[in-house]
């Protein structure tokens, strides 16, 4: 398998069409090219996600959907995707397309033979936020910047799940924590382990339909703790990649 998608769902009925509408089309185009398989992980979710998964790609054999009893969490969630991927190159993304699932190509695109994840970034200085609670804004923002003073400033988000993996980071940089955390420590371990990270400068949007399943505070006690553990771990150290492309997608 040339490329897998892996999402992570919970409680997402409200999105399903959207996702099955916009992202069907895409794997189309991408099949032009490439084989490509689609993970849904739906973790414990108790509004009929999974079934309605089920339904709307009923007709494509290279989506699979797995299931968590009870739920786990975003980075549980993303950890059984990576293992039930096969793609040498893996792309996760938000199921709510709060990164519009045509930011795919492109992502796909900056993935040169020299590098080895592709994340999106709404924080870099070509990249926006629009119609995002200012204050959930403030405390990613916040986050990102400590991770930039502690592992590389040439990164500028590091708590975007929107991003394009080479195989061997799958296998090497799964995340520890089963929360939205794990999304932040598998950068910090690629950029750890030598991998060569770029990014996508590009524009969030909030969320067309459904609730966020963040817990910003609790979010921010793990952010907090982490980096606290980093610094007493004696293993940072900095690896700035070449300068990134200023170049902007909505």
């Amino acid at each position: 398998m040339d490329l897998s998608l892996v999402i992570p769902c919970r409680d997402e009925a409200e999105n399903v069409h959207v996702l099955a509408r916009e992202l069907t089309p895409l794997i189309r185009q991408l099949r032009e090219t490439r084989s490509v398989e689609l993970v849904l992980v739906d973790d414990g979710s108790t509004d009929g996600t999974g079934d309605l998964h089920t339904a709307a790609f009923a007709d494509d054999p290279l989506v699979r959907i797995v299931r968590h009893q009870p739920g786990r969490g975003l980075g549980a969630a993303v950890r059984t995707g990576f293992r039930n991927s096969t793609g040498d190159v893996v792309v996760t993304t938000d199921c709510d397309a709060s990164y519009p699932f045509d930011l795919i190509p492109p992502l796909l695109g900056l993935l040169r033979p020299n590098v080895d994840v592709v994340t999106a970034s709404c924080y870099h200085p070509a990249g926006a936020v629009e119609n995002v609670p200012g204050y959930r804004v403030f405390l990613s923002k916040s986050a990102s910047f400590l991770y930039r003073v502690l592992l590389s400033r040439r990164v500028h988000t590091y708590t975007c799940l929107f991003r394009a993996y080479r195989r061997p980071v799958v296998e090497t940089c799964e995340p520890e924590s089963d929360g939205f955390l794990g999304i932040t420590q598998i950068l910090a371990s690629a950029i750890l382990g030598g991998y060569v990270v770029r990014e996508l400068p590009c524009t969030l949007r909030a969320r067309r339909y459904g609730q966020s399943k963040a817990r910003v505070a609790q979010i921010i006690r793990s952010h907090l703790a982490y980096q606290a553990g980093l610094l007493m771990s004696g293993r940072l150290w900095h690896r700035a990649p070449p300068e990134l492309p200023v170049r902007s997608y909505s």
